[in-house]
């Protein structure tokens, strides 16, 4: 593994661990809002073993990646980030969880409609469409501005993602913790992202209220797949339905047993569908 960083919008530096040979078919992965690139490790180690350049990037604000110094995290400044790892890694597959993916949609089908190329040769979007539940979206974003304060330990951490992810064990060993919170002077852990990028939301959603998104879905004219949690309280069988109709020539799995956080639930069967993807469309079109 090897450390990879560009200048975002914003002259925002980002940054990104790699896994594979560079000389190897590029594959983008963009983690969800409030994680870290790090939620991508596991799947990027097998992508890596399936013959894959695996990039796994920390957004702005997010992880080790720059804050952006006005406090911004609209879309048109996630495309911009998005267009120079592209460009760093010369048309790769983008695979985007949540917000991740929603700023890989943006950037194509922004650029579609511009008259440009989509920046990218395949995308993949992990539980998220157009077309989400306010409700589940609603939740997520008060589990993650519900404890501004922070955490004393890394075990009261773990203890409060337990309670919010039943589904899932509570890790008995909570070090991995750490690299999703930050460690500050008064001794208290918090989050790994910007305070900004919460607050920022209300510009990202009026996207979604006033139809851009279905637009960019409607442009899209290379290889794409769409994976969803069967559990996932975010995008529905309704939502993904909806995005099968915007793209009809989308490809679709659904992840038994796994929730909105399909990679972390279920990344076996997860890495598998997407890797056989890959394979098929992109790397040896």
């Amino acid at each position: 593994m090897s450390q990879l960083t560009v200048i975002g919008g914003n002259g925002v530096r980002l940054i990104a661990d790699t896994y594979g040979d560079r000389g190897a078919p590029a594959v983008l992965l963009l983690h969800g809002g409030g994680q870290t690139r790090h939620s991508w490790r596991n799947t990027a180690r097998d992508l890596a073993d399936a013959g894959f350049f695996a990039v796994s990037a920390d957004h702005r604000g997010h992880g080790d990646s720059g804050w952006d110094p006005d406090g911004s995290y609209d879309w048109p400044l996630f495309r911009l980030d998005v267009e120079a790892w592209c460009n760093e890694l010369d048309t790769p597959a983008v695979v985007g969880a949540s917000l991740g993916g929603m700023a890989a949609l943006t950037t194509a089908g922004s650029r579609i409609l511009e008259g440009l190329h989509p920046a990218m040769r395949a995308i993949v979007l992990v539980d998220i469409a157009p077309k989400v539940e306010m409700e589940g979206s609603d939740k997520i974003l008060g589990f993650m501005s519900a404890r501004p304060d922070g955490f004393a330990s890394l075990d009261e951490a773990a203890d409060v993602i337990a309670e919010y992810l039943p589904h899932r064990p509570r890790p008995k060993d909570t070090s991995g913790l750490a690299k999703n919170l930050r460690l500050h002077e008064d001794g208290r852990y918090r989050w790994h992202w910007d305070p900004a990028w919460i607050v920022d939301v209300e510009s990202r959603r009026s996207a979604r209220n006033d139809g851009r998104l279905e637009e960019y879905a409607r442009a899209l004219n290379f290889p794409a797949l769409l994976v969803r949690g069967r559990q996932s309280d975010l995008l529905s069988e309704d939502g993904a339905r909806n995005f099968l109709e915007l793209v009809p020539h989308a490809e679709y799995v659904d992840v038994a047993g796994a929730g909105h956080m399909v990679a972390g639930d279920k990344n076996d069967a997860f890495t598998v569908g997407v890797a056989e993807f890959l394979t098929r469309r992109y790397a040896q079109a």
